[in-house]
C-alpha cells in the first residue's frame, strides 16, 4: 500500500501537475493540503475521472485538506480537531481506506513569530497531540500525513542560520513535534533515511530550488501497528522542478499491506 502526502499550493491552479503526478506515481492514498478552494469549486469530478474517490474539507483562498483513494471511496471519520469550537480553519480531515485510518493535516505556519499566528500554531499543535494520542491508542493502523510546518532538526534544512527567526524552527514548534513523536509515532522518512539530507519544500524565492536549498516539513507518521510494515519512503522531488509546480514535492511511504 502506497500512501503519499502533497501540499499542492492551490489545487485548481496546479490541477494538471497533480493529475500528472497521480498518473505517474499511482499512490493508493494521497493526502493533499493547502487546497485554497471552497468545496463548491473543488475539482472532485476531475479526480474521480482519474480513478480516485475523494473526501475534502475546503476553504476559500486558504487552507483546505483532502484524502484521495485509488479505485475506492474513502470513508470519512472526522474533520477538524476538538478543543476549540471557534476554530473555522480547514486544516484536518480523517478517513478510513482499506482498514487504515488516515489523518490528513495542514498545521498552521505560525509566522510572523512572535505573535498571535504563532500562538495559534502552538494551540493547534496541542489539540493535534491530544487527538493523535487517541488515534495511537485505538489499536488500528494509523497514518498521520501532511504539512506539519515544522523543521524537526537542523539536519532537516539546508542552512538553519537564515531561518532562526522563522516559526518553523522555533524551539516551541520543535518541542511540540518531539512530544508527538514521543507518543510512539515513527517518522517514516527518518526511519529509513536517518542521516540523508532530504527536503520536501523549496521556497520560490532566492533561487532555492536550483540550489537545493530546501526544508523537510512534510511528514508521514506511523503508529505501532504500521511501523513494522514500512518498506520504503521517499520524496518525488523532481515534481518540484516542473513548470507551474507547487513549492512542495510529494512524500510517500510503501507499507506491506494490500492497497
Amino acid at each position: 500500500m502506497k500512501i503519499a502526502s502533497f501540499n499542492v499550493n492551490g489545487i485548481n491552479s496546479r490541477l494538471p501537475r497533480l493529475l500528472e503526478w497521480l498518473d505517474e506515481s499511482r499512490p493508493d492514498v494521497a493526502c493533499l493540503q493547502e487546497l485554497k478552494s471552497p468545496d463548491q469549486t473543488f475539482p472532485a469530478a476531475a479526480l474521480q475521472e482519474a480513478g480516485y474517490g475523494v473526501v475534502f474539507h475546503g476553504q476559500r483562498s486558504w487552507n483546505g485538506v483532502a484524502i484521495l483513494a485509488r479505485g475506492k471511496e474513502p470513508i470519512e471519520t472526522g474533520r477538524g480537531l476538538d478543543g476549540n469550537p471557534g476554530d473555522d480553519q480547514s486544516r484536518y480531515i480523517e478517513a478510513v481506506v482499506d482498514g487504515v485510518i488516515i489523518g490528513c493535516l495542514y498545521l498552521p505556519n505560525g509566522n510572523p513569530w512572535p505573535g498571535p499566528k504563532f500562538d495559534y500554531k502552538l494551540e493547534w499543535f496541542e489539540r493535534l497531540c491530544a487527538h493523535a494520542r487517541r488515534l495511537f491508542d485505538c489499536g488500528l493502523p494509523v497514518v498521520l500525513a501532511g504539512d506539519f510546518n515544522v523543521v524537526p532538526t537542523d539536519d532537516d534544512i539546508y542552512n538553519p542560520a537564515s531561518w532562526r527567526k522563522d516559526a518553523l524552527l522555533q524551539p516551541e514548534s520543535r518541542a511540540a513535534f518531539a512530544r508527538l513523536l514521543d507518543q510512539g509515532w515513527a517518522d517514516a522518512i527518518r526511519t529509513l533515511h536517518p542521516h540523508e539530507p532530504i527536503y520536501t519544500y523549496w521556497d520560490y524565492w532566492r533561487n532555492r530550488w536550483p540550489r537545493n536549498a530546501g526544508l523537510r516539513i512534510d511528514h508521514l507518521l506511523l503508529n505501532e501497528e504500521l511501523a513494522p510494515l514500512l518498506r520504503a519512503a521517499d520524496v518525488d522531488r523532481e515534481v518540484r522542478g516542473r513548470p507551474g509546480a507547487s513549492d512542495h514535492a510529494p512524500v510517500w511511504v510503501e507499507l506491506a499491506l494490500a492497497g
